[in-house]
């Protein structure tokens, strides 16, 4: 029983795809993709030489493509903070006498009620303060 090269190819990237599934790298698939564009080449009448070549370029190619934008979307958080992350960090204006025991703040358009990080701190309205941390409905600032 002669098989065609094709099908031996389909069987590699089958083989391939075991792996990826197994084991969740994706190297394999890339390589199983690679083994698929060899099945075509085969399929159409080119020698093993050209098989071969095209499974290569192909793999490698995806390799070098997907791989690294694969990296970035895996370590990458959001692009930008959302919610109340966002508001760390800026700046608010005084409206009524913030200390530690509390006060008020206009914050981002908005009017939040706010407390002094240091208990000795104290900000007059007017003011502009630093929001380092936001506690509930509470903005703390220095």
């Amino acid at each position: 029983m002669d098989i065609d090269a094709w099908i031996w190819w389909l069987i590699g990237a089958v083989g391939l795809g075991i792996p990826l599934v197994l084991t969740a790298m994706p190297e394999f698939g890339m390589f199983a993709v690679g083994a698929v564009a060899g099945a075509i080449t085969a399929a159409l009448g080119f020698g093993i030489v050209a098989q071969v070549i095209v499974f290569v370029v192909v793999s490698v190619a995806l390799i070098a493509v997907v791989r690294p934008i694969a990296a970035r979307h895996r370590a990458g958080g959001p692009a930008h903070a959302t919610g109340i992350d966002a508001l760390k960090g800026r700046q608010a204006r005084v409206l009524e006498r913030v200390d530690a025991e509390g006060g008020r703040i206009k914050l981002a358009g908005e009017i939040w009620s706010a407390r002094s990080l240091d208990a000795t701190r104290v900000f007059e309205p007017g003011e502009e303060v630093d929001v380092v941390e936001i506690e509930g409905a509470t903005a703390v600032v220095i």
